[in-house]
């Protein structure tokens, strides 16, 4: 039986419903309220909150006061609002907002922030609950474009580079089954999580049963009036799926491309669809591998590819592109580039504080980070899979290292739920080990995590954003797999207080050893702004890799063929003086 879960909520008061359907019977099987619980804010609540605070008069006099009279050109974004326990804001569904002003048309409106005017907006009347007005720096007025519209020049030294392949993809695409090389996954999609990986195989053999990036959130570092209350959960509040970009061709996806549409509800059950919001292609990758032999100065080479499946979502100011890399010798890869605009607040030029970094005369972007999660449901050669840490260890000079030379790997694995992080100092990573398949050498088949792109969080105990965020305590969370815990900060994540999510379901104690397990790796960005990252911030990247190790039995890659690329020339790119 197809079974489903659907959310529901009353337009008027809090609660939500949790329902199952049978989707071949199209029958309500269950459902069971969760009094307390609030909805995602909506991607049709943005213009709504917007326009209720631009017509209250509190807020329209306190532009008017900072000389703003054109309410048209003023923009309001909408920030969930957190759990600080502001007297007036129990039992409401709230939107904390923040406010910029354009100078015409298409400006960059993030170059003139309205310091220190924040509405707060019950969301559920759509009425505007109070108007806090702090006071601040005037709004700094220079325009800071970015559009293609607004530049008179645009430089022609870059010659095209273009992607062609003419006897088509290697990839298969039959519905959302898609099979490359050895690998085989179903690519899903959820109004939440966005881009989904499911029944992921190399070779008929399975490693990951579901992959998904399921919850971020992003904490600012200022104390200052309102902005203590930024720390945003991209995917728990607002959904990066519902945010996704229609893809372009030749521009966000290059060469030969396929597309999926993506589908979600909208808030009254209507189907919306996103065209284009999966891009997937493959494309060159270097060398897979290459050897020299000085006696016989004979050369193999082998070139690497890997196929790429991705999807774009913008949060207000900010883009996610979301890439997940599969290569032909069986690494997986998930690449986050993080691009848009940093949110601005306005400064006194010349003073932006310690919280922030003046970007441009004044405006500051304030310091601020980047947490993701992604839940890793692993299936190493099958369900009974355990986690073994590694550690490299050395001995003090001695009889045990006589030469000081000796270092080595120790290994433990983890018997029971637990929450694990990275140790620099003895380059400690992971491992998903089969419990049943060994290799040709007699090992465990298994995949290795190395947190490469784990930092820590700057939350202090008991606060009310870490509380709400304890998923980010530590880089490796292992869970016994349940099919109702499914996100690292709890099922309903708007207002909550923190007693659900990853770290109370590792605090049950479950057994993992040998055992149907879900791994957690928390990975992110620590964001000092640059005066570069303005008015458009060059893409940044963080991520992680599954690497196998021991999963083959040898290199995978043997088979590859010698081949030599027919389109590559010599050119001459070198400028000679001319002779006097």
């Amino acid at each position: 039986m197809r079974e489903a879960r659907v959310n529901v909520y009353p337009r008027r008061g809090l609660g939500v419903w949790r329902c199952i359907v049978s989707l071949a019977e199209e029958k309500l099987l269950s459902k069971v309220l969760y009094e307390t619980a609030r909805p995602m804010i909506q991607p049709e609540e943005f213009l709504e909150v917007e326009a209720c605070v631009k017509l209250d008069p509190r807020f329209v006099e306190a532009c008017a006061k900072r000389g703003i009279t054109d309410m048209d050109m003023v923009c309001v974004d909408p920030w969930s609002a957190g759990n600080f326990g502001v007297e007036g804001e129990e039992g409401l569904h709230l939107s904390h907002t923040f406010a910029w002003v354009r100078t015409r048309e298409d400006d960059n409106l993030y170059a003139h922030p309205i310091e220190g005017l924040n509405a707060v907006v019950d969301i559920k009347k759509m009425e505007v609950l109070r108007v806090d007005d702090y006071g601040g720096p005037p709004v700094p007025w220079k325009e800071v474009n970015y559009a293609a519209q607004f530049r008179e020049t645009f430089r022609d030294d870059l010659k095209p580079i273009d992607i062609e392949q003419k006897e088509g993809v290697t990839f298969k695409l039959d519905g959302h089954q898609i099979s490359w090389a050895d690998w085989s996954m179903v690519i899903g999609f959820s109004s939440r999580e966005g881009l989904t990986l499911h029944d992921i195989k190399i070779a008929g053999r399975p490693v990951v049963y579901r992959a998904s990036i399921a919850e971020m959130v992003v904490p600012y570092g200022s104390t200052e009036n309102a902005h203590f209350r930024k720390n945003v959960f991209d995917i728990g509040e607002y959904g990066v799926g519902k945010l996704a970009n229609s893809l372009k061709l030749g521009c966000d996806c290059l060469g030969a491309i396929a597309y999926l549409d993506a589908v979600y509800a909208n808030r009254t059950g209507e189907t919306i669809t996103i065209e284009n919001a999966i891009c997937i292609h493959e494309e060159d990758f270097g060398i897979a591998w290459k050897h020299w032999d000085f006696r016989t100065e004979k050369t193999e080479v082998r070139r690497a590819r890997r196929l790429v499946i991705s999807s774009i979502s913008t949060v207000g100011n900010y883009e996610y592109g979301f890439y997940w890399y599969f290569y032909l010798d069986g690494t997986i890869e998930h690449e986050i580039k993080a691009t848009g605009i940093i949110n601005t607040v306005a400064c006194e030029p010349g003073n932006p504080g310690k919280y922030g970094v003046e970007v441009s005369p004044g405006v500051a972007g304030q310091i601020h980070q980047h947490l993701f999660c992604a839940r890793l449901d692993m299936a190493i050669d099958g369900k009974d899979n355990a986690v073994v840490e590694c550690n490299t260890l050395s001995a003090p000079m001695g009889p045990e290292n006589p030469h000081g030379n000796a270092f080595w790997v120790e290994e433990t694995t983890l018997d029971s739920e637990c929450g694990r992080s990275r140790n620099a100092d003895t380059e400690r990573y992971w491992k998903f080990v089969s419990s049943s398949r060994k290799n040709a050498v007699g090992r465990p088949t298994a995949y290795k995590l190395h947190p490469v792109h784990a930092i820590r969080n700057f939350y202090q105990p008991g606060s009310p954003s870490g509380l709400r965020a304890s998923f980010t305590d530590e880089h490796l969370w292992v869970t016994a797999f349940d099919a109702e815990e499914r996100y690292p900060a709890g099922e309903h994540v708007n207002h909550s207080d923190g007693s659900d999510g990853v770290a109370t379901y590792a605090a049950k104690g479950r057994p993992v050893a040998g055992e149907d397990l879900v791994a957690w790796h928390v990975f992110g960005l620590h964001h000092q702004p640059r005066v570069e990252d303005f008015p458009v911030q060059p893409c940044v990247t963080t991520g992680f890799t599954l690497m196998p190790t021991g999963f083959f039995d040898g290199n995978p890659n043997m088979d590859l063929p010698p081949d030599t690329n027919k389109k590559s020339s010599h050119v001459n790119a070198c400028c000679h003086a001319a002779a006097e």
